[in-house]
């Protein structure tokens, strides 16, 4: 943190086991001796536990390893956290990194070493139960480690008082030393820069350098030049104009689109900054914000508190933690106050389940109790997990695919304009002894070959590619916002529609993450879900309605005054509060049993005694005092297997009445126990027995009260529940759909091998693969991963650790991998995968930073919206593809054929009609190419592998027919229209005429190939959906409009003349034909054209690669002379600097080393990663 340099968990991560030899807790280092490592970066989410600020060991490591522990050790920082270790004019016995230490992870060693909470108190000048003093500026006295740990002595030392400063603001050392609870807020990026990384891009860097030569020839022409009578002004520099308008709408499209999207993602994250917390100050309880809270401040803790802060218990009673997204420890943790840990630690060394420690994230369960603040903001577990999520994101496939795309029409563009040139070149060299033009003309001819050829390049370069792109994506983000997904990354999408692979998370994802009770037996009466296969079974709502009042009553004692629950609001809904099973219980009685409040139900009954639970025989008792005074009732609830030992009668579930528990009932009771156990249900057993006095006769008692043990014999069984985490509606279906689509969908949870099972299996996740538990899945090798993950369907037993694994080893196998979490524990894994989704209602703002994509409804379900909207996204672009390099192949070989075959060596095709056909066309087509909403039936195809072509053997044969019928029509009609159409060569007017209808004719090509493209397969309905598109219905209008008046009115600078109904109707016509041509090609085997490609193509693949070698050679000459000269400059500053102070440079460049690099010349970088891209 120190370092300001937080590695992403992307990075490569060596993740071999430490002997455990080796770890933190047993290195012994001299006083002192703070060694680090060389490595600066300090990575929470990395093994071994030492650097992982959220990975919580087995409770039984806490404490078994103190005695062999020196504490030195035991506070050693780790590499790269040394700065937090070192604060100037520290008043405090401890740094910031010290009090780190007790819960990087927990470690019973460093809350021993800091003198336990008495010692940390002491070091902190804080008092445990009055708290920080209101009047506190800047602290009056010093403290030493040793004499807060009191290690050498017990007497305190005294320490000179420090002068205070003068009208200082309040709890100013304080602050300056431990800081606020406050996270830096993460800086928009601003739009400028987001401007920039949109226009730092292949594409758009060659459209540049095309536009500015085009721009500079243009306006030559136009002003450099003196035009003869007659002729139309020129409009060259239009060219240059239109194609850096095109950058600019590129730019600021997708620039906009990445600023609107990072505001959004912080009004989601927007929290209330009003939230309080009761602190103890001046021996007196009040409420701040949250943000106010500082290291030494005494908090309370209660029922439902969400912990701001890290921290160690005080004292309290009976308090339990959910560090479930802090940790992904699933059960709730028992705390042990820290003095009475320490005195424990004292006695015998070797204590197990000893958990003084607060964590921030975490929530209060049940009890109640102070703790004392040891760590806020950055410095926090909470703080440095969502700091260290704060990284850019990677590539996507399809940008990666783009980018060698560009290159490689680049070089084919460049070579075609090139050739071009120089043919023209020669001709124009060679007539030059018989040209007797004067000198201005001949220098006018030139030009207009270097113009040809520049347009040969302006053609040839997609300029629309990345427009469409922007746009699809744009569309599709816009869309999914309405459908509860908001992108963060606009680029997720794209990424999303080639998933191959869904790693979710059980709880929160695929289950509720609410525990609800699904199923009951009561005697002869039961109930389940009102999904099950089962047609006999009632629902809960009949079952209850069976009830009579008197069993209702006697299920709502147990569960309402049996209970330590309470009423509560959690984000403005009424709830209640507590452990997860005691508010189901609560959640049947008030939703199905007629209880109407909590606090009435408790009002309504006189309690006797409460009995707390009982670890060891899994259950807790109330007892109460009837209402018609005839006696006294216990009312136990439990672990069902248990409670049905202790019973020897059971009730009547219509008069509660009693008769014997025959051996018979007892199996059936077990057997319905044993099938709910398989279903992954948690059972509850509700027993109760009636006597007439309390306490009883037989009862043994102590301090005053029944022991509980005395009284659990010979009671009577009303029945039993099954609770569970239900799956969320919609799930299994959303499931069945995304495997139909080919993506395989994985269950990663912490909880058990069986549960994991049941709840895989509902969801239809789980059918005939593979389970296996974290702890035996990181211990396989390479090799046993590489072969178990394709059947493997659940992981259970999990750590973060173990599902970011995963993640990365299934990305190294080639799958396109999308995560799904809600907790913090979630956030390596979100950050590792292609896609992270997170869930916006009950995710955790860590998880919500590390996604790229949030669901707002926190539905499964969704992410078949994300899937569908993705492959919209991929179809859009390969729609627009397959039309793009159709008009770039036509309009070059158009260009380049008639230009060398024309004795003026001009192009059929103006600068300013390949501009119309080029620029306003592509950016056109994209709008409506790129604007087509997905179908069901695009989950009903395999995704695309990211080894896929991006453009397919369907698409290439569309492209080749396409582009094979539109030069045969044009060529025609070029060569052969005069003799075809009987018009006369030596006539201008019909000249002009013929050379309009071949622009007119090409221009209706374009139309007509645009809803072919609409289909990539080889199906024949093109018109399919298009209602549903209105974009594609309005551009082609105006298209068709705009052409229309490019021919009646644009002749001037088009070069072109009106034309008759004839002409327009052959025009039409021919283009029209590319329609039913469209059919024969889709009819044309795609294995047969796969193998003529193969045999016609190879000359283009062997001409493509020495043009690129040829590249290659000119990029590393280049390369040699830059580096030489950049090396000698260095080498020089260097050199000056080492006379001016003879210490070792910093930076060492020397000739010929290619590994090192010097800071002032990241050109070197730039170049030998294009020398690499071009190998």
């Amino acid at each position: 943190m120190a370092s300001g340099n937080l590695a992403p968990p992307t990075l490569a991560v060596d993740t071999r086991t430490r002997p455990r030899s080796d770890t933190n807790e047993t290195r012994v280092v001299t006083p002192g001796s703070f060694v680090s490592n060389m490595s600066n970066i300090s990575n929470p989410f990395l093994t071994p536990a030492h650097s992982n600020p959220f990975l919580t060991p087995a409770q039984s490591d806490c404490g078994s390893s103190v005695l062999t522990l020196d504490p030195e050790a035991a506070l050693r920082p780790d590499p790269g956290t040394e700065a937090d270790f070192e604060v100037e004019n520290n008043p405090f016995a401890f740094s910031p990194g010290q009090l780190n230490k007790l819960q990087n992870p927990k470690s019973l060693a460093a809350f021993r070493a800091l003198g336990g909470v008495t010692g940390i108190a002491r070091g902190l000048q804080t008092d445990i139960h009055a708290g920080l003093s209101l009047d506190e500026t800047s602290v009056r006295k010093s403290i030493t480690f040793e004499q807060a740990v009191r290690r050498t002595s017990d007497k305190f030392f005294e320490s000179p008082e420090r002068e205070p400063k003068s009208g200082s603001d309040s709890f100013i050392d304080r602050t300056r030393v431990f800081g606020r609870n406050i996270l830096p807020a993460k800086k928009a990026t601003p739009i400028w820069k987001l401007m920039w990384n949109a226009y730092n891009d292949k594409v758009i860097i060659l459209l540049t350098v095309a536009a500015v030569i085009s721009l500079a020839l243009g306006l030559y022409e136009t002003f450099g030049t003196v035009p003869e009578p007659g002729d139309p002004p020129s409009v060259d520099w239009v060219e240059g104009v239109a194609i850096i308008i095109a950058i600019l709408i590129v730019t600021l499209v997708g620039s906009l689109n990445d600023w609107q999207k990072e505001r959004a993602f912080v009004k989601l994250n927007a929290k209330k900054e009003d939230r309080e917390i009761k602190v103890v100050r001046s021996g007196k309880s009040f409420m701040i914000n949250v943000h106010d809270i500082l290291v030494g401040d005494v908090l309370h803790l209660e029922p439902g508190d969400l912990v701001p802060v890290d921290g160690v218990y005080i004292s309290g009673h009976d308090l339990k933690c959910d560090e479930s997204s802090a940790t992904g420890e699933s059960d709730a943790i028992k705390k042990t106050p820290g003095e009475q840990v320490m005195a424990l630690l004292e006695s015998k060394p070797d204590q197990k389940g000893l958990d003084p420690f607060i964590i921030s994230g975490s929530k209060v369960l049940e009890g109640v109790g102070t703790f004392l603040c040891t760590s806020v903001g950055v410095n926090s577990s909470f703080g440095k997990i969502m700091m260290s999520v704060r990284t850019d994101i990677e590539a996507t496939p399809l940008q990666k695919k783009l980018e060698r795309l560009a290159v490689a029409i680049a070089k084919l563009g460049g070579s075609a304009a090139c050739l071009l040139f120089f043919v023209l070149l020669f001709r124009f060299l060679g007539g030059l002894p018989t040209d007797a033009r004067t000198s201005s003309e001949k220098a006018s001819a030139f030009l207009d070959i270097l113009i040809v050829a520049v347009t040969i390049i302006v053609v040839a370069v997609p300029e629309g590619l990345p427009l469409a792109v922007t746009l699809a994506l744009a569309f599709a983000t816009t869309r999914l916002l309405k459908e509860n997904n908001l992108v963060r990354v606009l680029r997720a999408c794209e990424t999303m529609g080639n998933a191959t692979a869904i790693c979710s998370d059980k709880t929160g994802t695929l289950t509720t993450n609410k525990m609800t009770v699904v199923a009951g037996t009561f005697g002869q009466s039961s109930f389940a879900k009102a999904e099950s296969e089962k047609e006999d079974v009632q629902t809960v709502s009949q079952w209850a309605s069976g009830l009579s009042e008197k069993v209702k009553d006697a299920i709502v004692q147990s569960v309402a005054i049996n209970s330590t629950a309470f009423e509560g609001e959690e984000a403005g809904q009424f709830t209640f509060i507590g452990s997860k099973t005691e508010t189901a219980l609560l959640e049947l009685a008030r939703e199905h049993l007629g209880m109407q409040s909590l606090a009435e139900a408790r009002a309504n009954e006189q309690v006797i005694q409460m009995m707390p639970f009982d670890s060891a025989k899994k259950c807790m008792g109330a007892v109460i005092k009837l209402r018609d005074g005839s006696g006294y009732r216990l009312l136990v609830k439990g672990a069902s297997e248990i409670l049905l030992n202790c019973c020897n009668e059971k009730a009547d579930i219509q008069s509660l009445g009693t008769s014997a528990l025959t051996v018979d009932d007892r199996n059936d009771i077990k057997s319905v126990i044993e099938s709910y156990a398989k279903g992954s249900l948690r059972t509850i057993g509700i027993v109760f027995k009636d006597f007439a006095q309390w306490p009883p006769a037989n009862a043994e008692i102590e301090d005053d009260h029944v022991r509980f043990e005395s009284v659990l014999k010979d009671l009577v069984w009303l029945g039993l529940v099954g609770i569970q985490d239900p799956v969320r509606p919609g799930v299994p279906e959303a499931v069945r759909k995304a495997q139909n689509a080919g993506v395989v969908v994985r269950m990663v949870t912490g909880d058990n091998a069986v549960t994991a099972q049941a709840i895989a299996a509902e969801c239809g996740i789980y059918t005939d693969g593979l389970i296996m538990e974290g702890p035996d899945f990181r211990r396989l090798s390479d090799e046993e991963m590489n072969a178990i993950l394709p059947k493997l369907q659940v992981l259970a037993r999990s750590s973060p650790e173990d599902k970011r694994i995963l993640v990365a080893k299934l990305k190294a196998l080639g799958e396109t991998v999308a995560v799904t979490g809600d907790g913090t524990n979630d956030a390596p894994a979100l950050k590792t995968a292609d896609v992270g989704f997170s869930m916006g209602i009950c995710g955790t703002e860590v998880a919500k930073e590390a996604s790229e994509i949030v669901l707002m409804d926190d539905n499964f379900t969704s992410i078949l919206t994300a899937l569908k909207w993705g492959r919209a996204v991929n179809d859009s672009v390969q729609k627009f593809l397959q039309f793009q390099i159709t008009v770039n192949i036509t309009a070059v070989l158009l260009a380049f054929v008639s230009a060398v075959a024309d004795p003026e060596m001009h192009s059929v095709l103006t600068a300013v009609q390949l501009l119309w056909v080029n620029l306003i066309m592509d950016t056109f087509a994209a709008l409506a190419l790129a604007t087509d909403p997905p179908t069901e039936k695009v989950l009903d195809r395999k995704p695309q592998p990211k080894s896929a072509p991006l453009i397919t053997t369907n698409m290439w044969k569309m492209i080749i027919g396409q582009a094979i019928f539109q030069l045969v029509v044009t060529f025609a009609l070029h060569f052969g229209g005069s003799t075809i159409l009987g018009y006369d060569p030596n006539n201008q007017t019909q000249k002009t005429e013929l050379n309009t209808m071949v622009f007119n004719t090409f221009v209706w090509m374009q139309i007509f190939n645009e809803f072919n493209n609409r289909r990539l397969d080889n199906k024949f309905n093109i018109f399919e959906g298009i209602h549903r598109n209105k974009f594609f219905i309005l551009i082609n209008c105006i298209m068709i409009g705009a052409q229309v008046a490019i021919i009646f009115v644009g002749g001037a600078a088009f070069e072109i003349t009106a034309i008759n109904g004839t002409q327009w109707a052959i025009c039409v016509i021919a283009a029209a034909v590319s329609l039913p041509w469209a059919v024969v090609v889709r009819l044309f085997p795609d294995t047969w054209f796969a193998r003529i490609a193969e045999t016609v193509g190879a000359p283009v693949v062997i001409v493509y690669r020495f043009l690129a070698m040829v590249c290659a050679k000119i990029g590393t000459v280049f390369s040699r002379i830059w580096k030489r000269k950049t090396t000698s400059s260095l080498k020089e500053i260097q050199d000056d600097a080492l006379q001016e102070k003879e210490t070792a440079p910093e930076i060492i460049v020397s000739e010929g080393d290619s590994g090192v690099r010097g800071h002032g010349a990241p050109e070197i970088h730039i170049i030998e990663d294009l020398e690499q891209g071009r190998r």
